[in-house]
């Protein structure tokens, strides 16, 4: 049986669990064998078919932009208060930033944004141009992305929403799976198993051969 296969058992199985009063998350979990977490991490970002949730997202620009939360260079001085920052990081998801105000960016807001992995990257998030089309197309990137660390020797992520289709969250599964198996030292022998799980629910395992 292929992979799709058993991931979309493992979804009617999940579906037949009890109804709660929300919409529940899906999330999908990676069981590594065989790595070195200190050595071999995973770092990537990697784009699913399907959006999962928007993202909240803050920009730092020069000027002010009424289409995103904004920070400007004149009010970073508000986040050498340790609370301030540690309030910031916790509200966004994302971090994105003009190329030209990174070195000020990593200056003021690095100790914080480094250890939270919500560092405005090259992969995602550095806006070479500012104006309207290229910060809509950053923002549509990010809302398509997910991000994948390695903190230790499983991957957990959210692939979408208990109300999405069967096909989508399956999709964004694949997608997901594959670009880990890439990004894997030893490929698809550093995957010992995957789990499928509700918020509310145990884990479905799924068995590699």
């Amino acid at each position: 049986m292929e992979l799709k296969d058993e991931l979309k058992n493992a979804l009617l199985e999940l579906r037949k669990g009890k109804e709660r009063k929300f919409d529940q998350t899906v999330d999908l979990i990676l069981n590594l064998q065989k790595f070195q977490v200190k050595k071999e991490q995973v770092n990537i970002v990697v784009g699913v078919p399907h959006p999962i949730k928007q993202k909240k997202i803050c920009a730092f620009l020069e000027v002010k932009n009424k289409d995103i939360d904004t920070i400007t260079p004149d009010s970073f001085s508000i986040y050498n208060d340790k609370k301030e920052i540690k309030k910031l990081v916790e509200k966004y998801d994302f971090f994105i930033s003009e190329a030209k105000l990174m070195p000020k960016v990593a200056t003021v807001f690095g100790r914080a944004l480094g250890p939270s992995g919500k560092m405005p990257s090259p992969q995602l998030g550095i806006l070479m141009n500012n104006d309207e089309k290229a910060l809509k197309e950053l923002v549509n990137k990010i809302n398509s992305s997910v991000k994948l660390r390695t903190k230790e020797a499983s991957i957990k992520i959210a692939i979408g929403k208990q109300s999405m289709k069967d096909e989508e969250i399956l999709e964004n599964a694949l997608s997901i799976y594959n670009a880990t198996e890439k990004a894997l030292v030893r490929g698809k022998e550093n995957i010992k198993n995957v789990e499928i799980k509700f918020t509310m629910t145990k884990p479905v395992k799924i068995k590699l051969r």
